[in-house]
């Protein structure tokens, strides 16, 4: 198969100064698109500013002669995104990919948490998704169209505990990418998901310790299983103009991809529907045995 390549494509990596940003921004520019390696150099909970994540990106990028500006604008602040947006028209003249991956974390249990912890999830990951978008939008028309990928979270599927803040987040990202599919098809804009398996910051052997209540120690052996390096190749297939898809999620870690999504089962129907007939027929209403997939554009079943 021919190198998928991005030569002449211009893109925006929204937290690419570590972790799985970084790893995108670098298997973008190695392919020869130009980027904005975008990072505030916060800590893993928004803390704080630091120019040096993202200019060491930059300074790789251009070390292995690709071309590289950083930006160091906060997703969260409206003003922030359309400057960072603004550095890719300005230094290379257009835009063609974002891929939004800046995020924060605060593992905490529901009781715990503070309405602030909840509000600052919500601008970072959902707010700070909207922002890029919308300022990166208008740019994809006028070019005739454009690639979107969104960090989305399997937590949003409550499969680990202590994430209420951060997967009520990404749950509502997931809602974004899917309806901004919808709506980007007749620009030639697509939208899709990518939910990262990566040892990062947010899941180092003391996070996951802490999220799990056990030992640091169980968790040590997942920094050489599940690479930045071992991520990326999926978020960048989505950025790419020859993917197909729109409105499509991929989870992907540890060299293996998966697609996610919503389905619905066929249950059950009666027009004088009771409480006590959705109790007879609690079992068929729930068995996704012949359950039918959700697509982006197509209404649902009846």
């Amino acid at each position: 198969m021919q190198q998928l390549r991005f030569d002449g494509k211009v893109a925006l990596v929204t937290g690419a100064g570590r972790g799985a940003g970084r790893s995108h921004a670098m298997l973008l520019a190695s392919r020869g698109a130009k980027v904005v390696v975008n990072d505030p150099g916060v800590s893993i909970e928004g803390a704080g500013f630091s120019a040096g994540p993202a200019d060491e990106v930059v300074n790789e990028i251009r070390a292995a002669g690709g071309e590289a500006v950083a930006n160091y604008d906060s997703v969260a602040d409206e003003k922030g995104a359309a400057a960072m947006v603004a550095a890719a028209i300005d230094n290379f003249g257009r835009l063609d990919i974002v891929i939004n991956n800046a995020g924060i974390a605060k593992p905490e249990r529901f009781e715990d948490h503070t309405a602030d912890e909840f509000r600052r999830m919500i601008d970072v990951h959902y707010l700070g998704t909207v922002y890029v978008c919308q300022a990166a939008w208008n740019h994809f028309m006028a070019n005739g169209g454009g690639r979107i990928v969104n960090t989305v979270s399997e937590g949003v599927m409550g499969t680990l505990p202590k994430t209420t803040a951060y997967g009520g987040a990404k749950g509502a990202v997931v809602g974004l990418t899917l309806t901004m599919a919808a709506d980007g098809a007749r620009h030639g804009i697509s939208v899709n998901g990518f939910a990262p398996r990566v040892a990062s910051r947010m899941s180092t052997p003391e996070v996951l310790g802490n999220v799990h209540d056990a030992p640091p120690e169980r968790f040590t052996q997942l920094n050489n299983v599940f690479m930045a390096d071992l991520c990326s190749p999926a978020a960048v297939y989505l950025a790419h103009e020859s993917c197909p898809l729109n409105g499509t999620m991929l989870v992907s870690g540890g060299g293996k991809v998966m697609a996610m999504g919503f389905w619905q089962t066929e249950g059950v129907s009666k027009p004088d529907l009771s409480i006590e007939d959705i109790a007879a027929g609690i079992a068929q209403i729930t068995d996704f045995g012949a359950a039918y997939q959700v697509e982006v554009g197509k209404p649902m079943r009846g």
